[in-house]
């Protein structure tokens, strides 16, 4: 079953985290900012915080949203879920003379996330379309990982046994992340470092894609060479234990 409060994290922290890549590979994302500047905090009571601050045609995301111009708060965790899925709409408690930017631009570039994340069989016969959107939804898997590691009942208990260190995961001349254990918790990062302790590498962006999208077997994969793993390899049967729950929370 899913838990609200862990939704809320990778709602956050994987979905929403994956705007800044989008507005980076994204031409139509940078489109629709233009020169506009603006910051956006979410505030959930009894869960997570983050701004999104959007400025120079690019965008970055801040825990925490002391400082931001618009603020959109929620009472629980499953009504800022609610937004996510369009079933709840919220009410800023300020930045009320930026509210143009919320229903403009903000609306845009979430929608424009939502057709890549969410994308039709149309759109990913064109092969530029397949690449970006598989390179976000990378990412976005990536940051799920280390939320229900951290929130999920279940995944806190695969992440208990995860030795410190840190975990490539990465597409073959593709994107790149890192998922670092410490004192079993995890944390994520763009940027791998030299040294890792495990590795797990897609062998191609259409391997990942029909993995993503459940049309192959991850074991089989691995057996076929689509997948290869090496290094501390229980770190990456403990990351595949919490990956089988990301499917749980992102269907």
């Amino acid at each position: 079953m899913k838990d609200e409060r862990t939704l809320a994290y990778i709602n956050m922290f994987a979905v929403l985290g994956a705007i800044p890549t989008l507005v980076e590979i994204v031409p139509e994302a940078k489109e629709i900012l233009g020169k506009s500047s603006c910051s956006v905090g979410i505030a959930v009571k009894g869960g997570p915080s983050a701004t999104l601050c959007f400025a120079d045609g690019g965008c970055v995301m801040k825990e925490g949203c002391d400082n931001c111009v618009i603020k959109l708060p929620f009472s629980t965790p499953a009504k800022f879920n609610g937004m996510i899925d369009g079933t709840v709409t919220p009410i800023p408690s300020k930045g009320f003379h930026k509210l143009p930017f919320l229903l403009k631009q903000f609306i845009k570039i979430t929608d424009l996330l939502d057709k890549y994340l969410r994308p039709s069989s149309e759109d990913l016969a064109d092969a530029e379309f397949k690449n970006r959107s598989t390179t976000l939804m990378f990412g976005v898997i990536a940051r799920a990982i280390v939320q229900i590691g951290n929130q999920d009942k279940v995944g806190q208990a695969s992440a208990s046994y995860i030795t410190d260190g840190v975990i490539r995961m990465a597409i073959e001349n593709g994107p790149s992340a890192a998922i670092a254990a410490k004192n079993h918790r995890l944390h994520y990062s763009g940027k791998v470092p030299a040294d890792y302790t495990s590795y797990m590498t897609f062998a191609d962006m259409d391997t990942a894609r029909d993995l993503f999208d459940g049309k192959i077997n991850s074991v089989a994969t691995v057996g076929l060479g689509g997948v290869r793993v090496g290094g501390m390899v229980s770190q990456v049967d403990n990351v595949n234990r919490i990956l089988d729950r990301v499917a749980l929370y992102l269907a």
